[in-house]
């Protein structure tokens, strides 16, 4: 009479023990849930981050570029109706031919210029300094359809990152004898030096200011150097990283900096060109 009892007691503990594992594995199961619902979580916030980093911040830089450039050529294209009594002739008669004739690759191309130095400084003074961060010029680059705001300094907050390109401090100024050195973002933040890897030599970059506009050709490219090697700017540039790449004798030279390879910020690619013409407003 007792074995039905004993048997019983046997299906309740067999019951108990198949409700504890049930339990540790719907734990289990929620534990795995949460974990999964974890890793999507970031990785949409990883995605949005990324879109916000390589499209957005693009789209939002380029627009206010845009805008600026269009300011800047309006308020330029105002002060040309004030002074539009000038002879057409008289404005050319007062700009340099040939300013960097050495365009050509000699490393003392710029120096050939001197017959243009003293215009060259005139209209030095006649464009000032310009404010930190202030937007005072438009580079142009046909060849990359670029066409962006140039800003004192070479702040990410207040000049870079807004995808304008920046003038580094210490450096001379658009049609001055020396060297007019500037940087831009390669990638994100309206990356406007990401295709200058593109040019060769030859190629045309256009600076216009309130002063004039000044044609510079390409005429060398340093691929890869470092970050640190401030060479590149100097009055004369040569880098003194890799020293058989730069110039040496003065002139009247441009600089384009930026970050390679792409979407690292590890070393820095340098394009250099030589003052051809000029002509003030």
């Amino acid at each position: 009479m007792r074995a039905p009892g004993i048997v019983r007691r046997g299906l309740g503990v067999s019951g108990v023990v198949d409700h504890g594992t049930r339990r540790r594995r719907a734990a289990y199961r929620r534990m795995v849930w949460g974990g999964g619902e974890v890793l999507v979580t970031v990785g949409l916030l990883l995605l949005l981050l990324v879109v916000h980093q390589l499209w957005w911040t693009n789209r939002q830089a380029r627009e206010g570029a845009e805008r600026k450039v269009q300011a800047l050529e309006k308020e330029w294209g105002s002060g040309e109706e004030e002074g539009e009594g000038k002879g057409e002739g008289q404005e050319q008669g007062a700009g340099v031919s040939g300013a960097g004739s050495g365009s050509g690759g000699s490393a003392g191309g710029g120096a050939s210029s001197g017959g243009g130095s003293g215009a060259s400084t005139e209209s030095g003074r006649a464009q000032g300094t310009p404010r930190w961060s202030q937007a005072y010029a438009v580079l142009s680059i046909p060849r990359l359809g670029l066409r962006v705001p140039v800003a004192e300094g070479v702040g990410k907050r207040d000049v870079l990152n807004k995808g304008y390109v920046g003038h580094y401090p210490h450096t001379q100024q658009a049609g001055q004898a020396g060297n007019f050195a500037l940087a831009g973002h390669r990638n994100t933040h309206g990356e406007p030096f990401r295709y200058i890897n593109r040019l060769r030599r030859g190629d045309e970059i256009d600076v216009e200011t309130a002063a004039g506009r000044y044609v510079y050709v390409v005429d060398r490219t340093l691929p890869q150097t470092s970050a640190h090697d401030g060479g590149v700017i100097r009055e004369v540039p040569r880098s003194t990283v890799r020293p058989a790449y730069g110039y040496s004798a003065p002139g009247y030279y441009i600089t384009l900096t930026t970050c390679t390879p792409e979407y690292t910020s590890r070393y820095r690619l340098v394009v250099w060109g030589t003052l051809t013409s000029m002509r003030p407003r």
